[in-house]
């Protein structure tokens, strides 16, 4: 299968531990996300996003500085996960640079995930966090 890396880089108006807890607490996650999650926040640990359209398990976790997961959309071809990485950087007095990538995403779905990280992830996590 073809696969495509996915590259964005966006800064929140919040802190690094804000967005870092935004992304990794369950209840956090659904608030931003308007969908149910289930995340075990340790390394090793699974998650369910989006009731269970996204599943993965978390490889690498510091906290307020990095995020890295095995993650996989539910319509993906059985047992096939992308590499997803979430850097975070301050970028200035209480805000956050994310650089984040997703290595191994099927050419074919390329388009529908990257445009989908900014309208699902970035846009509705900035509204929360900034207001």
């Amino acid at each position: 299968m073809k696969t495509k890396e996915i590259k964005q880089s966006v800064v929140i108006g919040a802190s690094p531990k804000a967005v870092f807890d935004s992304l990794m607490k369950e209840k956090k996650h659904a608030e931003f996300t308007g969908e149910s999650a289930k995340i075990d926040p340790k390394i090793g640990g699974q998650f369910f996003c989006y009731g269970k359209y996204i599943s993965g398990r978390n490889l690498e976790l510091v906290p307020s500085k990095l995020i890295v997961q095995a993650w996989r959309s539910q319509d993906w071809p059985e047992g096939h996960y992308s590499l997803v990485t979430y850097k975070l950087d301050e970028a200035g007095k209480g805000k956050t640079r994310i650089t984040f990538t997703q290595i191994g995403v099927p050419a074919s779905d390329f388009k529908a995930k990257s445009s989908g990280w900014k309208m699902h992830y970035w846009e509705p996590l900035k509204q929360m966090l900034e207001n």
